[in-house]
């Protein structure tokens, strides 16, 4: 079959706009698909346009979606189906989660983990008596009527999976990649209610085999950047130290980044060997520095973990992107201001200061909507700089004001001079470039602005 794979763009200004990073679900089952023999073309739509011909030409159309693409996944669905009269599949976070909304938009929706699911699937559409009850994890119409298959008890074995073949990816050189994305593991135990992990890929975690992670590190160049996409790259440290330890022995060409939590300051021997095997800069989700609002969070650590962990990584010359969120029940406009000062005063390299987002499929959400406290589902505010629910100590406008507050104090000319005098021109730039997209930001939301007035 001819099979047409679509990852859908953000077009809002958002705190990624300026580090183009290719999302892994459509190249990977692009990849599986071809591995079968199907005609694969792949269209990742911040890398570049989506080919009316491929459309026109394909049988099945796949489409992937989080959240904030979720309008724009939609769209594009409907115009496949109306313009075109193609099958379409989405799957994602988003629709994994309210899959009859995308009904509306799509012949079928696969559920969480996709992998084992779109063979299936795409099998029964070649079938001359096509047996969909069969297909786990997939929602689908039949006669007005919509049916939700079971999920499938068995996880996806990572060591099954092949490496992406970006080649797939059309209007993109796939040898130029400046980051390359990799995903070592899938699953999260600890599940802070604003994040939906644990519902889409489990609370155990899975892990890929060493050696297929260091077959697909040989394909890096000097020069390029690696983001291992793992919701927690040091899960298992003994595995992970190996990996490093195998990495620096193979002499890995390039640098690299990933998310980890602020407690793996406490493993000396670890950070020795990030640093040695050239990672330049780790996420961290700090969250808050207020006591209550880390509890409400679920998080797990304290304060003064966080500040040990944040001086102890800068002591072994890796960079920090503190990943805070702000608008919980227990925040005030005193414990949101005191965030910002920590995060200039302790030094943080990068910063992204996300409004709380109750994303579907979060217990955040559940109890959001439960109780009324959600204003707006449009789904292109939901990407962690808008307030789309009711804080219970602020307005709506003062959180929004607020989440501009920081962005502009924290990236501002004044912030890039404090370090270009140190001569520090990586915090420059980063603070630099910020400023340009906050300013960039507030020129796209001047009506959200004078909507919320109303709320």
């Amino acid at each position: 079959m001819k099979i047409v794979g679509i990852e859908p763009k953000n077009f809002r200004t958002h705190v990624f706009s300026a580090f183009k990073l290719s999302r892994l679900a459509m190249p990977l089952l692009g990849t599986i698909l071809k591995n079968k023999g199907h005609d694969v073309e792949i269209f990742l739509e911040e890398q570049g346009k989506i080919d009316e011909n491929a459309l026109k030409n394909a049988d099945v159309v796949m489409i992937s979606t989080i959240t904030p693409t979720a309008k724009r996944a939609y769209k594009i669905a409907q115009q496949v189906k109306e313009k075109y009269k193609k099958i379409v599949i989405m799957g994602g976070p988003h629709v994994s989660f309210l899959p009859e909304e995308a009904l509306n938009f799509a012949d079928f929706v696969i559920r969480g983990e996709g992998e084992k699911a779109i063979v299936k699937l795409i099998e029964q559409l070649e079938s001359t008596k096509p047996n969909f009850s069969s297909v786990p994890n997939l929602s689908y119409k039949l006669n007005g009527k919509i049916y939700h298959n079971p999920m499938d008890k068995d996880w996806i074995d990572l060591d099954t999976l092949p490496i992406p073949d970006f080649s797939l990816v059309k209007n993109f050189n796939s040898d130029k990649i400046k980051i390359y994305p990799i995903s070592t593991s899938r699953g999260c135990p600890f599940g802070c209610i604003f994040c939906s992990v644990i519902a889409l890929f489990g609370r155990k975690y899975r892990f890929r085999n060493k050696d297929l992670i260091l077959e697909e590190l040989k394909n890096i160049k000097k020069g390029q950047h690696v983001f291992f996409y793992d919701d927690n790259f040091v899960a298992d440290k003994n595995r992970t130290k190996e990996l490093l330890e195998d990495m620096i022995r193979h002499n890995f060409k390039g640098e690299w980044s990933t998310q980890v939590r602020i407690d793996i300051y406490k493993d000396k021997e670890l950070l020795y060997l990030m640093k040695k095997s050239k990672c330049i800069l780790v996420y961290v989700g700090i969250e808050s520095i207020n006591p209550e609002t880390l509890k409400f969070y679920k998080k797990g650590i304290t304060k003064k973990e966080i500040e040990e962990g944040i001086k102890t990584l800068h002591n072994f010359g890796i960079k920090i992107h503190g990943m805070f969120v702000i608008g919980a029940d227990t925040d005030t406009k005193e414990s949101i201001l005191a965030t910002l000062r920590f995060a200039k005063e302790i030094n943080l390299d990068s910063v992204q200061f996300l409004i709380l987002t109750p994303i579907p499929g979060t217990k955040l959400f559940e109890d959001f909507l439960n109780n009324g406290r959600i204003f707006t589902t449009d789904w292109e505010l939901y990407d962690g700089h808008h307030v789309v629910f009711y804080p219970k100590n602020l307005s709506p406008l003062e959180l929004q004001e607020l989440h501009n507050t920081l962005f502009k104090d924290f990236y501002s000319y004044k912030e890039a001079l404090k370090y270009l005098f140190k001569g520090n021109f990586w915090n420059t730039t980063i603070r630099i470039l910020g400023k340009k997209f906050i300013k960039l930001w507030g020129k796209e939301n001047i009506e959200f602005f004078q909507n919320l007035q109303k709320v």
